[in-house]
């Protein structure tokens, strides 16, 4: 039998394990927490961010390769991150201006991203230390990540108690599961911000990764990188993924949209109804390995690392631009200005719920 194959056959017995990460700078200490399937599929996340550290997956000889941009210690994700692996929140994406008005007050929020607000401000959920609670029910493995956030902070109205749950399936299935509720009218929209190159983080960039979105449509921005509130389709422009097509065949062409974004960075209006649906397929086909997305969100935001910068990663890996892509699935940008967009507002007494699957797989 062939290596690779033999490979292929070993199973294991899932599995969870925690360990420290380090200790934050005012004491508090960050946990480290692995899931591993029968297959070997391992994911590992910290306590700080929520963040997904690192996702191991086996490519079409059998070989296991972390997917997944990151940092080998905490002070990366302190000192030099870029959301890598985050939950981000209250609010994903961009808010223009900072502000939002509900029952005819305005809140004003942290301007991060030149005149707007950018993933929950200046110390948003991905900078805060959540509390995980290991699990295991019969071969799914998982972690349940809750946190606090006060009335008031970084702006938002409310005491949000927020949980994200990560569940590790003997299918390969990485299930993401968002829930919240408030005490007073806030808007949430939690998103996960892994960046992923399928190849194996530090190999290249993904340009050759061939990429397809089950999107008719998606939302044009302005140069703030803010939706002007139209849903154009895609149809004979750089946008259309309906068909597999490389992610690299069309990000440098001459056109205003990409020109605003540096290439992709745009959200894409999601063909699915209510309930779970697929959203977008890659597939690399050097290393063979795939990845699918189903969402119960309407939109996902499509960003193809054009800002990353070449600092240094996982074992001092440059990451340059491009080198990995986002795939978050979201309510739109700017939905608290736009009435047309579906809301993103939560109530006291509502429960916000969302769910993500990322299923990883070969293609021979």
């Amino acid at each position: 039998m062939p290596a690779a194959a033999a490979v292929a056959l070993v199973m294991l017995a899932a599995s969870i394990a925690h360990a420290p990460f380090g200790t934050m700078p005012d004491g508090a200490a960050v946990e480290l927490f692995t899931l591993t399937n029968a297959n070997g599929t391992e994911v590992r996340a910290i306590s700080y961010g929520a963040i997904l550290v690192s996702i191991r997956a086996r490519d079409r000889s059998g070989r296991l390769g972390d997917i997944t941009l990151g940092f080998d210690d905490l002070d990366g994700y302190l000192t030099r991150s870029r959301y890598f692996g985050a939950v981000v929140g209250r609010y994903g994406n961009r808010i223009a201006n900072g502000r939002f008005t509900i029952d005819g007050r305005t809140f004003r929020l942290a301007t991060n991203n030149g005149a707007n607000h950018l993933h929950g401000g200046d110390k948003g959920f991905d900078k805060v230390v959540w509390r995980g609670e290991p699990f295991d029910r019969g071969g799914d493995v998982g972690v349940a990540f809750s946190y606090v956030s006060r009335d008031g902070e970084e702006g938002y109205p409310g005491t949000l108690q927020a949980q994200v749950t990560y569940t590790l399936t003997p299918r390969d299935e990485l299930v993401v599961e968002y829930a919240a509720t408030t005490d007073k009218a806030t808007h949430v929209n939690l998103t996960q911000h892994s960046y992923f190159n399928l190849a194996g983080e530090g190999r290249g960039d993904v340009l050759r990764h061939q990429l397809t979105l089950d999107a008719d449509r998606y939302t044009p921005v302005d140069a703030g990188m803010i939706p002007t509130g139209a849903i154009a389709p895609v149809a004979g422009t750089p946008f259309d993924f309906r068909k597999p097509t490389a992610i690299g065949a069309r990000i440098d062409a001459t056109n205003e949209q990409l020109r605003f974004g540096g290439g992709y960075d745009h959200n894409f209006v999601l063909n699915g109804g209510s309930g779970l649906h697929h959203a977008a397929r890659v597939v690399d086909p050097a290393s063979g390995r795939t990845l699918d997305v189903a969402t119960t969100e309407p939109g996902i935001q499509f960003y193809a690392g054009n800002r990353l910068t070449g600092a240094a990663g996982k074992g001092g890996h440059a990451y340059g631009a491009r080198t990995g892509f986002c795939l978050e699935t979201q309510h739109f940008p700017d939905s608290p200005n736009k009435p047309q967009f579906p809301s993103t507002l939560l109530r006291p007494g509502e429960r916000y719920s969302t769910k993500t699957v990322f299923t990883f797989g070969v293609q021979k």
